[in-house]
């Protein structure tokens, strides 16, 4: 069995964004490889499509071994496509993890052994090779991981070492954001070194007596006013949730087969929705009622808390409810989506 878990950080110190947070620095990326490969050892659920017997009589002819596809008739075997990020800076032999997907009609790859596989980039350059054993994703057999499933065989030349400045690109098109950027670097060094080429981009140079590694550590860790937009990180492989404690909530309904989301203001005013004495906060057992169709409603209160509802109180009511993960996550984007939200949603696998 496994189990949800909600890592909350409630202490906006600990939350407080960075630049880091909200840029990317330019040459600095993770580069995207992929790979068709065949998976062995699945007990009856693989698939019997023509490219799948293809491919293995393919694999079996470069060991000298010829058999006619007509011969192929195992429900052992499936076709996938493999794929994997590289990071930035990888050396050879270090580990990565690859997503496995078939693309053929096999119902589960759970368990099953992924064959040597060639993970190239959109250069059409070997980067890594895959091999191991799947485990498949609880909500979608079809498709899974192999944790430190490839092994980086070639690195991409990149270095650092001889470079005088960085650039930073924001995640998003900003010119206000791009002025306090620079202005916050300024400030940390005292000096002009930071310089907004346009509303996504800002140049760096280095101080002379600082390494490129040290002054990118200080600029990336330069902390930012709260006003920046927070993040909320879903984690599907490990099953978790990671989200400021002051993420508000705005009023929203969410109506769906299986429940029902009400929050509500009832008339209070913004400042009073926030007021702890107006907006005192129940429990979460007085709200929450598990049933055909259990009803989250929020009314002039909130969950477990003493000031308007936020994303860490919603998730907590939906664990009670004992929704699945995929229905929260789905949840959370409808509410993004109504704009009762103002954040980020980065799902990892």
């Amino acid at each position: 069995m496994r189990y949800f878990f909600m890592i909350t950080i409630l202490l906006s110190s600990l939350y407080s964004q960075t630049i880091k947070d909200i840029s990317n620095v330019i040459g600095i990326r993770e580069n995207q490889l992929i790979g068709y490969g065949l998976i062995v050892g699945l007990a009856g659920t693989g698939d019997k499509s023509k490219f799948t017997i293809q491919s293995l009589q393919n694999l079996l002819r470069n060991s000298y071994i010829k058999i006619p596809a007509s011969s192929i008739t195992s429900k052992n075997i499936a076709a996938v496509m493999v794929t994997a990020d590289l990071p930035p800076f990888s050396r050879q032999g270090d580990k990565i993890k690859v997503k496995v997907s078939t693309i053929g009609d096999a119902k589960s790859v759970d368990n099953g052994e992924l064959l040597i596989t060639q993970l190239k980039g959109v250069d059409g350059n070997v980067y890594a090779l895959a091999q191991g054993t799947i485990a498949a994703n609880e909500n979608n057999k079809t498709s899974g991981f192999i944790y430190e499933g490839a092994t980086v065989e070639n690195e991409i030349d990149f270095s650092l070492k001889d470079e005088n400045f960085i650039e930073l690109s924001l995640l998003q098109n900003s010119a206000k954001n791009a002025d306090l950027v620079e202005t916050k670097i300024n400030d940390k060094f005292g000096k002009k070194l930071a310089t907004a080429i346009d509303t996504r981009t800002i140049k760096v140079m280095k101080p002379a007596d600082i390494s490129i590694v040290k002054f990118l550590s200080m600029v990336q860790n330069i902390e930012l006013d709260s006003s920046f937009k927070k993040k909320v990180i879903i984690d599907i492989s490990r099953e978790s949730l990671i989200t400021g404690g002051d993420i508000i909530i705005d009023p929203v309904t969410i109506a769906r087969n299986s429940f029902t989301i009400r929050i509500d203001k009832s008339g209070l005013s913004n400042e009073a929705w926030n007021d702890p004495k107006q907006n005192p906060g129940v429990d979460i057992g007085d709200n929450v009622k598990i049933a055909d169709k259990p009803v989250v409603n929020i009314d002039n209160a909130m969950i477990n808390t003493k000031a308007a509802p936020t994303i860490s109180d919603l998730v907590r009511a939906m664990k009670v409810m004992k929704l699945p993960m995929s229905e929260i996550i789905d949840t959370l984007k409808m509410i993004k989506e109504m704009g009762a939200i103002d954040v980020d949603i980065e799902i990892r696998g």
